[in-house]
């Protein structure tokens, strides 16, 4: 099992950081296998080595954290009245994609209660004794955090349920019809769980969280105001253009914007003199396959080959996989929802099509039948 605890200082919580590598390792690696190339700059899964960075960057208080604005606001709430209740607050749930700041809100709960936190994931819980160990030995008051919390196995999704109710659970001694249930009471503690897939999570679960926190992807400007900040942690001098340009190729998301800071600052200390400015951005970004919306290499042939081979479509998915040389669920997961989102690429039941900003996109004149209404049975 992993798992960690936070005593409230940095170094805790960069051991307890480690906790979390292990799922994402793991996609991470599936994902490599199946794309057959390095690092994704712009993905938002955090590398293994990334976690000790991150874990410096991270804010460690709601005042301290960027965006969000609604949830923070949202949140503070619920905690001041725990806190003057003297009571555990209700258990939280936070749902959105990677790279959102899950894991720093979940941090910065445990502190803002002034409490100890335990890390674990959905994955790493395989059966329900291995839950059952961690939830027994949590101090009263104590923030348990899971991870990817939709990946849980059932029998310990089910010991769930009366933990978090009851804080109670049924340990099963025996087999059979001669099998005892030992209830064990547990202290009251708080759940935080994270899931980047809020949709599969049962509805018995999702109805046993008391609050319900969905992350939006981040306007430019509130990624300036991380990148800056970011900046003066990490001592890089940069310029207000090139907080700019790295917030506009960064898709929304804190961690991506994070990691192209430091791609950049590495070629401005190697080529340049060290000072990020809006042209050193620019050209880091270039050599590293970026460009201005923030798509790279394998967004940019997931258009080229839907609008020059197939006519902007529509094809299905399996059939443009073939033509990048990528599987399927790489094309599905890790490009098209960005291209979707930018309204650069359509799905439909007839199967994925261009829209007319992504034929502008690549510098081609959209066709007049894009600017038509779809006929009735279409």
């Amino acid at each position: 099992m992993i798992e960690g605890e936070i005593d409230g200082t940095d170094a805790a919580k960069r051991e307890a950081d480690a906790a979390l590598r292990g799922a994402e390792e793991a996609e991470l690696a599936a994902r490599r296998e199946s794309q057959g190339r390095g690092e994704e700059l712009v993905s938002p899964l955090a590398e293994a080595d990334e976690r000790v960075i991150e874990s410096a960057l991270r804010p460690k208080r709601l005042t301290e954290f960027t965006g969000q604005v609604r949830v923070r606001e949202q949140l503070s709430l619920i905690l001041q009245s725990a806190v003057r209740r003297g009571r555990p607050p209700d258990h939280v749930l936070l749902a959105g994609p990677p790279g959102l700041g899950k894991t720093t809100i979940a941090m910065i709960v445990a502190a803002e209660l002034g409490v100890p936190m335990r890390i674990t994931s959905g994955p790493a819980i395989e059966r329900s004794g291995d839950l059952a160990a961690v939830l027994s030995t949590l101090s009263e008051g104590e923030v348990i955090f899971i991870d990817e919390i939709h990946r849980l196995a059932r029998p310990a999704e089910e010991m769930l349920y009366l933990a978090m109710e009851d804080f109670r659970v049924d340990v099963v001694i025996g087999k059979g019809p001669g099998a005892t249930a030992i209830p064990l009471e547990i202290a009251p503690f708080t759940l935080v769980g994270a899931t980047t897939r809020a949709g599969l999570l049962p509805a018995p679960l999702r109805d046993r969280f008391g609050f319900t926190a969905y992350l939006d992807f981040y306007q430019p400007a509130e990624l300036e105001i991380i990148i800056r900040r970011s900046a003066g942690l990490l001592d890089v001098a940069l310029t207000d253009e090139a907080a700019l340009e790295l917030s506009t190729r960064s898709r929304g998301t804190p961690r991506i914007a994070n990691r192209l800071l430091r791609r950049v600052r590495d070629y401005a200390e190697v080529r340049a003199d060290g000072v990020v400015t809006g042209d050193i951005a620019r050209t880091a970004l270039e050599i590293y396959e970026v460009d201005e919306h923030g798509l790279d290499r394998l967004d940019r042939g997931v258009l080229e080959a839907l609008i020059r081979r197939f006519g902007g479509g529509p094809v299905g998915l399996s059939t443009l996989a073939v033509a990048l040389g990528e599987e399927a669920e790489t094309v599905e997961v890790v490009a098209e929802p960005f291209l979707v989102r930018c309204g650069l690429l359509a799905r439909t039941p007839r199967g994925r099509v261009a829209t007319a900003a992504g034929w502008t996109h690549l510098g081609l004149e959209p066709p007049a039948s894009l600017g038509e209404p779809p006929a009735l049975f279409d």
